[in-house]
């Protein structure tokens, strides 16, 4: 055990005979741990929201989107599905037909998009395990369509309302005189279900077969809006896409989960570093505490410093000492802080203490991650603050 060490370990532990100094000595200990216990719990809050987040992503968006740069459709053929088919890291792919539609129901009228979708949709999202009420689409029932929650609610509109259906337009192309009386090409559907997700995705979309929305708008056969794909590992989604891009060529437009919802992830990454920032900015404040024991501390054993000066300690390991106490002290608070903090953190996913609403606990994740992070942050500025308060120390102090 080095000599600095060992008298820094013997100042901290040991009490002094001001108890002022004692006091603040706790102060700043109490001051370090609820930093430390504040910064890991609002990343750990921030890991589980962002988590949260991205599993509301996965119901309303696909591994991999495939769309026409120019034009909202475009025509499906083999080339084009033996290129996707080619490549060994999509597990499925399931073509889709989106537009701009009016929505009527009880002289009640929203816009919003149809999306027909193919049988195989559900699994490449998973929006059949959002349903809050009824069932998804099935083959066996035609006419029929799940709507977002949004939607229901601006229409007044609920599940198997058979006196009443749905009516879904769309305006009818073309150019010259179009009969007023009759503007649109419409179905009418009967809604077997209500999805849930994010606020935009539950206000934005009316599922129903692929055959009612090529109906709906006069697509042809292998006419389509987009081909959406499932990977065998998500993580993958970059360099598949890239991949596919060149495969297709220039006349296709090729987006990852991330790319459809760059905003999305532009937004919950800031949030995150001004929150990490925010709370670090409380920890430097704490740690002035810390600061000013250890002044307080050099002040106090002033003789004791003399002493040791006099027996051969040189200054700059008469600084090392008040160094390794600050260290230590920062240390010891943020391991107690983190203990504390990841005691919460499990107590939290086991019982759910904390609820954004009735149903839904507040999201946490422990991460190891954050733990790293935190650990890194107070232990380079207790190493700060320390050098800080060391720096008091000189020749010209001890003799005086």
């Amino acid at each position: 055990m080095s000599f600095p060490y060992y008298i820094a370990k013997r100042y901290l532990f040991s009490k002094t005979s001001n108890n002022a100094i004692n006091i603040i000595t706790i102060i700043a200990s109490f001051g370090v741990i609820v930093g430390a216990l504040a910064l890991f719990i609002i990343l750990s809050g921030f890991s589980g929201l962002k988590t949260f987040s991205y599993s509301l992503l996965d119901v309303s968006d696909p591994d991999i989107k495939i769309t026409s740069v120019k034009g909202k459709s475009f025509f499906i053929d083999n080339t084009i599905q033996n290129k996707i088919n080619f490549n060994l890291e999509i597990s499925e792919y399931t073509k889709v037909i989106e537009e701009r539609v009016f929505l009527e129901y009880n002289e009640k009228t929203e816009i919003a998009y149809i999306k027909g979708v193919e049988e195989n949709y559900t699994n490449i999202s998973n929006i059949d395990s959002s349903l809050s009420v009824g069932s998804w689409l099935y083959k066996e029932f035609e006419n029929t369509a799940v709507i977002g929650r949004g939607i229901s609610n601006k229409l007044s509109l609920g599940i198997l309302n058979y006196g009443a259906p749905l009516k879904i337009m769309v305006p009818k192309p073309g150019k010259g005189f179009i009969n007023p009386r009759n503007p649109f090409y419409k179905i009418e559907t009967q809604i077997v279900g209500v999805y849930m997700g994010t606020e935009d995705f539950e206000n934005k979309f009316v599922f129903t077969s692929i055959d009612q929305a090529r109906t709906l708008l006069r697509f042809k056969e292998n006419q389509i809006s987009a081909i959406e794909i499932k990977l065998n590992d998500s993580n993958t989604a970059a360099n598949v896409a890239e991949s596919l891009s060149d495969a297709l060529g220039d006349a296709f437009k090729v987006q990852t989960k991330a790319q459809l919802n760059e905003v999305f992830y532009k937004v919950i990454n800031t949030e995150n570093f001004v929150s990490y920032l925010i709370f670090t900015l409380i920890v430097i404040i704490a740690l002035f505490n810390v600061i000013g024991a250890i002044i307080m501390m050099i002040i106090d054993k002033k003789q004791n410093l003399k002493t040791l000066f006099s027996l051969g300690a040189t200054i700059k390991e008469i600084k090392k000492i008040f160094i390794l106490q600050g260290f230590l002290l920062t240390f010891f608070g943020m391991c107690i802080g983190l203990f504390l903090g990841i005691i919460l953190v499990f107590v939290q996913k086991k019982f759910e203490l904390f609820m954004i609403v009735p149903n839904l606990a507040y999201p946490v994740e422990f991460r190891f991650l954050n733990l790293l992070i935190v650990f890194c942050t107070i232990t380079v500025l207790g190493y700060i603050a320390a050098k800080i308060a060391s720096s008091r120390i000189s020749k010209e102090f001890i003799e005086k």
